[in-house]
């Protein structure tokens, strides 16, 4: 299975193509996606998208331990969720799926091939990321768009960037803005679309929406939705919201000091067991 649909997965670029409808028409999907739905999007054949086994770290000041043995499967086109207290190593655990610091080698896989055998600059195409706060290079929104694919000779069509944009949930017509005169909200979805234009096969998000207003979070959150609905995006999202979460996840990796302490439908959580894990989502 591909897609939260069973067909197979569209490439981000096919997408962009197709005119996004209204919010009314996501409402409806994310109304759709309920606990059985959900259940059969996890029930993957082909397995898991993102394979850790054993991943830890150590603070390189210190010497503490900040992941500890984690074990964890990302289902491929599904949104999961890890949350936790802070300073409990999700962002860090993140960050590893990428490779923006070096797991051991076989710790991590994606499509059961070891991350650490792989270009590190392709891995990051395929394994694309998007942090709190965005960066904007110097230009237009459009240059912004254009940025990854330009760098490996590919020049994006108006009509293809115009589409990102959308995806992103971002008004078409912003193309030809300067960057440096976006919100921090619009330019969160600027690098949001600027990540899709690598035709991404795992989007990972960490805290991507800690600085935005609430119009701003909606925006990312049914942007994270319509791409799982529409291309089956494997997303893996970091966040201190219980609340966002439950909105747009599949599953939910409940870290707690740098192990993985439960896994548990969003449904779930109130049925969580782990005494630290529990206070944290009772207090949430």
């Amino acid at each position: 299975m591909g897609s939260a649909s069973g067909d197979s997965p569209l490439k981000i670029r096919d997408i962009c193509m197709v005119p996004t409808s209204s919010r009314t028409a996501l409402h409806a999907v994310r109304a759709r996606t309920d606990d059985s739905s959900r259940e059969h999007l996890l029930d993957v054949a082909d397995g898991p998208k993102i394979r850790v086994r054993g991943l830890s770290r150590r603070s390189e000041a210190t010497g503490e331990a900040i992941l500890r043995g984690v074990d964890l499967d990302v289902p491929r086109g599904a949104v999961t969720g890890v949350i936790g207290p802070s300073g409990s190593g999700k962002s860090t655990l993140l960050r590893a799926l990428n490779r923006l610091w070096e797991p051991a080698p076989g710790a991590v896989a994606l499509d059961g091939a070891d991350i650490c055998g792989m270009d590190v600059l392709a891995l990051r195409r395929k394994v694309g990321m998007l942090f709190q706060l965005p960066v904007m290079f110097d230009g237009t929104v459009a240059d912004n768009v254009r940025y990854g694919p330009q760098l490996r000779g590919k020049k994006l069509t108006e009509a293809e960037v115009e589409g990102l944009l959308r995806l992103a949930d971002l008004d078409p017509a912003m193309s030809s803005r300067p960057a440096s005169e976006l919100s921090v909200g619009q330019a969160q979805r600027v690098a949001l679309a600027r990540t899709l234009a690598n035709d991404p096969e795992v989007l990972l998000l960490d805290e991507p929406t800690s600085a935005l207003d609430p119009i701003s979070t909606q925006n990312i959150e049914e942007a994270i939705v319509r791409l799982k609905e529409t291309g089956g995006l494997t997303t893996v999202i970091v966040s201190h919201s219980v609340k966002q979460i439950q909105r747009v996840a599949d599953l939910v990796c409940l870290v707690v000091d740098g192990e993985v302490v439960e896994v548990l439908a969003p449904s779930g959580l109130a049925g969580a067991k782990h005494p630290v894990a529990r206070r944290f989502l009772e207090l949430s």
